[in-house]
């Protein structure tokens, strides 16, 4: 599944919201000007304006299609659905899966969600909110079928989750200097979800020896 506009679609309107994204996501919203997304999108300052009003009407489009097209990746099942998938053992599934799976390399998605979710914006907030609950749900839909081990504190246990998952999106490049492959590119994403997974089934530490010590 991409997500990436189809270029059938490549009307004035959606380039320039597409150049207006690139340009948010490289530098964030208050360091580009409209007269910079003019000339990247190929079209006249008033030609944006025309579309979107003024550079807050412009970007109030670019985090409406960012939030759609963030909120489809959570979309794809239902809780109990992906609850049962988990369970089954058929996939490893996870945001960072399913964003490598969803946004092509080089789309800017995933470095706009980088840049909402870092700079306290009410937008990334509310991405934020509404993953943390899909989380939950599906964290409780396993707990029910027996997939994953209760907590103590089921709020803390589904923060865990979600927080490590987004980390690879929102520590991609320090992550693949680390490790020396793009943790969103297939081979990157294989192995980092081989090794998550393992840490969650097996723990990332042995248990401590119970003999006393010689």
């Amino acid at each position: 599944m991409s997500l990436m506009p189809d270029a059938r679609d490549l009307t004035a309107r959606s380039n320039i919201r597409n150049a207006a994204l690139r340009m948010f996501a490289e530098r964030g919203h208050d360091a580009v000007t409209v007269r910079e997304i003019a000339t990247g999108a190929g079209v006249s300052p008033g030609l944006v304006v025309h579309h979107f009003g003024s550079k807050d009407g412009l970007r109030a489009a670019v985090d409406a299609h960012a939030t759609e097209s963030f909120d489809a990746v959570f979309a794809e099942f239902g809780a109990e659905d992906l609850a049962q998938v988990l369970a089954s053992g058929e996939t490893t599934t996870s945001v960072a899966e399913a964003f490598a799976r969803a946004f092509p390399p080089g789309s800017p998605l995933p470095a706009y969600l980088r840049r909402l979710l870092l700079t306290n914006d009410p937008a990334g907030a509310a991405i934020f909110g509404r993953w943390y609950a899909v989380t939950r749900r599906v964290l409780d839909a396993m707990v029910e079928l027996g997939a994953a081990a209760p907590g103590e504190d089921p709020a803390v246990q589904a923060a865990f989750l979600l927080v490590n998952d987004l980390a690879v999106i929102l520590l991609r490049d320090q992550i693949a200097t680390a490790i020396g492959e793009d943790p969103l590119a297939p081979a990157g994403i294989e192995r980092w979800t081989r090794t998550a997974a393992a840490v969650y089934a097996n723990g990332a530490f042995p248990p401590p020896s119970k003999e006393p010590p010689s």
